[in-house]
């Protein structure tokens, strides 16, 4: 599994010609790295008599980082499933007329199934944002500044997986299928709008 490799080792395979892993799965990655990081601000603020009285928020902001942490890192290894089941499709026989009708309707469900990951990739980093908010407002303040990269890499990695959805989308003949991810797309980014900035504004005035 990726997620069991070395950081180099996933480098390597990032910078290789083979198409997987690619942007999606680094856009999955992205959002568990800023998983991680607030639960590491969250772990930094157990225990420490200052922060007494938000440790049950605390303990509450950490198993949902650490669940959507997990989540994410499945999600790294099931964006290059779904992209070798669309590639596989292409080899499909095609020299009859059935043949040729089985191979589209495969590629069209496996282009919709490879649009779905980086769209649930998208939702989890709106949780990792308001989560970066969260954690920003009631963690240790000696390490608010990481609760401001978790926003930063849960945005780029919203972003990244919203490129994902929106290469399949065009190519998505499903009027119906377009129009519900469409609308998922338009939804991520009304709820996304103005999140980093209000986490950051926090993380800013808290390092003064």
């Amino acid at each position: 599994m990726l997620v069991d490799k070395k950081v180099s080792n996933f480098l390597d395979e990032l910078a290789s010609n083979s198409p997987t892993p690619g942007g999606g799965s680094v856009a999955a990655l992205a959002g568990a790295l800023g998983a991680a990081l607030i639960s590491m601000v969250g772990n930094l603020t157990l225990g420490k008599k200052k922060y007494e009285n938000v440790e049950e928020d605390i303990k509450k902001i950490i198993g949902s980082s650490e669940k959507l942490r997990y989540e994410l890192s499945q999600l790294i290894e099931e964006d290059v499933r779904v992209f070798n089941n669309f590639m596989a499709t292409y080899k499909m026989p095609k020299e009859t007329d059935d043949e040729k009708k089985v191979r589209a309707e495969k590629i069209q469900e496996s282009l919709i199934e490879a649009a779905k990951v980086p769209l649930k990739v998208a939702y989890k980093c709106l949780d990792i944002l308001s989560l970066s908010w969260e954690i920003a407002e009631e963690g240790n303040i000696n390490v608010v500044s990481d609760a401001g990269v978790a926003a930063l890499m849960a945005e780029a990695a919203l972003e990244s997986a919203i490129l994902n959805v929106k290469i399949n989308l065009r190519t998505i003949k499903d009027e119906r299928v377009r129009e519900e991810l469409s609308s998922s797309l338009k939804e991520v980014l009304l709820k996304e709008k103005g999140q980093k900035e209000k986490v950051l504004k926090i993380v800013e005035e808290k390092m003064k």
